[in-house]
């Protein structure tokens, strides 16, 4: 009798569940930031997406990690994942609501990152909802998103001299691991993605924003991503991605808001 009551019930709770919406679920599923109410992604929506139709929210074709509180507001690590099987992504937006520009970054994506695994660094200048919203092949748009903890990370001043920033900008790295089975790619790019909200720490200035606009990844003739940024994308940003490797090298073209270009091959 007991089983026979039980099984009712267990399917109840599992509709009632799968009812909630995306938020709701996520927090009753355990996340410890799910994203919260935002009028400023109410407004702004139609403007970012193209619709005012709310993207779903499906952990099933994509999730996005970030901390509940950061350490450091103008280095936020935020990861952009995919299971196994999962629709391929074309292009994204990453949206940080309450910033001063909210759209931190447009990318787009090459097949060669399906199922997508990648993860930039960002600034938070106030507790915010921070989101990517992603065009799948057919055209369909999901989010995902965490609610994150930490304030003052676009106006915070950068980690080195200006000596120091001139004489390094434009240099790059690039790392090649296996993670779990998937080549992985550790792109570092030296800049100081100047925010226009930063003092120079003698002078006490604002000094004017400056930062890495465009940036295309390729390995051989094939794109492996490419970002349109604005100045929530951390200093010297480090770009994290898994990837089918194949025997063509990888180049990097990048180009700031100053017109300085870069290319460097790997």
């Amino acid at each position: 009798m007991r089983g026979l009551i039980g099984a009712p019930i267990r399917a109840l709770a599992c509709a009632l569940l799968l009812a909630l919406p995306g938020a709701a679920l996520a927090q009753a599923v355990g996340v410890e930031n799910p994203l919260q109410p935002s009028p400023e992604w109410d407004d702004m929506r139609s403007a970012v997406i193209g619709t005012d139709d709310e993207p779903i929210i499906d952990p099933a074709i994509l999730d996005l990690s970030a901390p509940f509180r950061a350490d450091n507001p103008a280095l936020v690590p935020v990861r952009i994942t995919q299971p196994e099987g999962a629709p391929a992504i074309v292009a994204l937006a990453l949206v940080i609501d309450h910033n001063p520009a909210p759209v931190a970054a447009e990318f787009t994506f090459g097949p060669a990152l399906m199922p997508l695994d990648f993860e930039v660094r960002v600034r938070v200048d106030a507790y915010s909802d921070v989101r990517a919203i992603a065009t799948l092949a057919d055209g369909r748009k999901v989010m995902a998103g965490r609610f994150v903890r930490a304030s003052g990370g676009c106006a915070a001043p950068a980690g080195k001299s200006m000596d120091q920033v001139r004489a390094t900008m434009g240099e790059m790295r690039f790392r090649r691991t296996e993670d779990q089975g998937r080549d992985s790619g550790t792109l570092m790019i030296r800049h100081p993605n100047f925010s226009g909200l930063q003092r120079d720490q003698v002078t006490l200035l604002t000094i004017p924003a400056e930062f890495i606009q465009t940036l295309q990844v390729r390995q051989g003739q094939d794109e492996l991503f490419t970002m349109d940024a604005g100045i929530s994308i951390s200093e010297d940003p480090v770009f994290r991605f898994a990837y089918n490797d194949g025997d063509a090298p990888v180049t990097v073209h990048a180009q700031d808001t100053d017109g300085r270009v870069w290319d460097a091959r790997f």
